[in-house]
């Protein structure tokens, strides 16, 4: 997978501006200057039609795409007033889609400029009546005037704060980009400042006053295929009519954008950035949250209560996470990083780390261990007879599925794999081809196979001995339901195949942890039954020795 080597370039903070994509950096200025405002009279602030189209189908993706999926706090989630959804950002389009595909909320969306000019993606996006915005990296890196940025970025922002105003959900990322961390970046305003003026519009409006929804974002291994997913709305941060001052009220009212005063916004910042560090990693580095959640594993059998899914896992890591923080000494850190647990150097944390990094070495995790978690645990043989169920019926439906899904496959893996905008952009080009390769592709393949079939109707009916299109009449309207029930038919049996696929997958990914770890080299295993032991004879010892940040 292609990606730049960051060139140093950085902000008035210090921070690396994260290096533009191919088309991050083509601004078509003109044609967004021209993209659709949202409609707030309706249901929806796009198109009804394309926007109920795009949820369902990426509902149906989004099923095939995680092996499990979870949602929970759902009752934090506003019923009568507008809510902006915020959380961190580590996997591009993903992370929207998870918030807002299971969410009971209508949303006004805002997102990367090129998402509304590119090309299929960009009319699908203006039919939803998507918001651009440039940020702050497009800006300093020369992609655009200043007074354009101002001016594009103004409108999003008035158009999006309008939206939250009138009750619909809006999704913003503090950070301000997708990225690769352990841990949260420096955050940007938009947010913030978006939500202040639509707590102001609210005012105008006589309206309920919006709040910001703090979101965990939680994915066993991100760009991988068949991962898990927790999806945790958190206790909403309310906006107090007090915070909003005056001067902010009279200019929304007149549909202007101004900026709401710094020390409200900062303020809210930090209100929101340790709610939402709580409900990432919060580590510095991925092997250290790789120990921590191995650690968890190993703390849960050790009291006959092993972690049965991913949620739990998440939370079992919090909770050695939030007091392994709670320990460390945060004196001379700056204020960014005092949120974030340093550096682990405990006997016992280095062992699981070590021990981590392993297993991922080997595409195993926690789930790996035997009961006392001290080894490798055995396949589990009970399952072999469904997977072996599983795979007649996959291999039965194999041409369906090559025929339906193969190519969907081949251009997701293509776009994945060679896209310049890092790891964190992968599952976002997979996703896309298998959303638009169901939109565009499965008809047209359908369609052939139907032309295909009417072609070779008589050397078919003497195969089967039975002509299926004249099957329930003779006529022209039989012969046209019939060709429909064919057609739709086709669709759907693509649909299906893709099920069985990916539960075929699952069994496939199964088998090769059990070989994995049935074949791990000696001196590999007796290395990590080495770093289990040390862990297990300290499992009472809470502390963390000496500090690095």
């Amino acid at each position: 997978m292609s990606k730049q080597i960051p060139d140093g370039a950085v902000d008035s903070n210090g921070d690396l501006l994260p290096e533009l994509s191919k088309s991050s950096r083509n601004m078509k200025m003109i044609r967004l200057l021209k993209t659709p405002a949202p409609s707030f009279t309706g249901k929806y602030p796009g198109s009804r039609f394309w926007t109920w189209v795009a949820f369902s189908l990426a509902r149906r993706v989004r099923a095939i795409q995680f092996r499990t999926s979870h949602v929970s706090g759902y009752e934090n989630i506003p019923k009568d007033n507008g809510a902006l959804f915020s959380a961190w950002h580590t996997n591009g389009l993903v992370d929207a889609l998870g918030i807002m595909l299971p969410n009971p909320k209508h949303f006004v969306m805002g997102g990367r400029h090129d998402l509304v000019t590119r090309p299929v993606l960009g009319w699908w996006t203006r039919k939803l009546a998507m918001q651009p915005v440039i940020r702050k990296a497009e800006l300093l890196r020369g992609g655009c005037t200043e007074e354009e940025a101002i001016h594009l970025n103004g409108k999003t922002l008035l158009a999006l704060s309008k939206g939250i105003s009138r009750g619909y959900g809006c999704v913003l990322f503090p950070e301000g980009t997708s990225h690769d961390e352990s841990h949260m970046l420096r955050f940007r305003t938009g947010p913030m400042r978006t939500v202040l003026a639509a707590a102001a519009i609210s005012i105008a409006e006589d309206r309920p006053l919006p709040a910001i929804v703090p979101v965990g974002l939680h994915f066993r291994v991100r760009h991988h295929f068949r991962t898990d997913q927790w999806v945790e709305f958190g206790k909403p941060i309310e906006i107090q009519k007090s915070d909003i001052p005056q001067q902010l009220v009279d200019a929304v009212k007149q549909g202007r954008w101004i900026e709401p005063p710094a020390e409200q916004v900062l303020s809210l910042r930090d209100k929101l950035r340790p709610k939402l560090m709580e409900l990432t990693p919060n580590t510095s580095d991925w092997d250290d949250y790789g120990g921590i959640k191995l650690l968890a594993h190993i703390e849960s059998k050790h009291i006959g209560k092993p972690i049965r899914s991913w949620k739990e896992e998440v939370i079992a890591a919090r909770d050695i996470n939030q007091s392994i923080k709670a320990s460390q000494n945060d004196e001379g850190l700056t204020d960014e990083k005092k949120y974030i647990t340093n550096k682990l150097t405990s006997i016992k944390h280095k062992a699981a780390v070590n021990a981590g990094k392993i297993l991922f070495e080997h595409n195993l995790d926690g789930r790996d261990l035997n009961p006392k978690g001290l080894d490798l645990r055995r396949a589990n043989l009970l399952k072999a007879p469904l997977a072996l169920v599983r795979l007649c019926i996959f291999l039965a439906v194999l041409p369906i599925s090559i025929v339906g899904l193969g190519f969907q496959v081949a251009v997701g893996r293509l776009l994945g794999d060679s896209t310049d905008e890092g790891v964190d952009a992968r599952t976002s080009y997979q996703f896309l081809a298998a959303l638009f390769g169901s939109v565009f592709g499965w008809p047209i393949i359908a369609s052939a196979i139907l032309v295909a079939m009417y072609s070779n109707s008589t050397e078919i009916s003497n195969i089967i001995n039975l002509d299926i299109f004249t099957y329930i009449g003779t006529t022209q309207l039989d012969l046209v339901i019939t060709m429909a029930i064919i057609w739709i038919s086709t669709i759907f049996s693509f649909f299906i195949s893709g099920h069985i696929c990916a539960r075929t997958w699952d069994d496939w990914t199964d088998f090769k942890k059990a070989i994995i770890r049935l074949r791990m080299s000696k001196v590999t295993r007796q290395n990590l039954r080495g770093y289990l032991l040390t862990i297990s004879n300290n499992l009472g010892d809470e502390s963390n020795g000496t500090v690095q940040t």
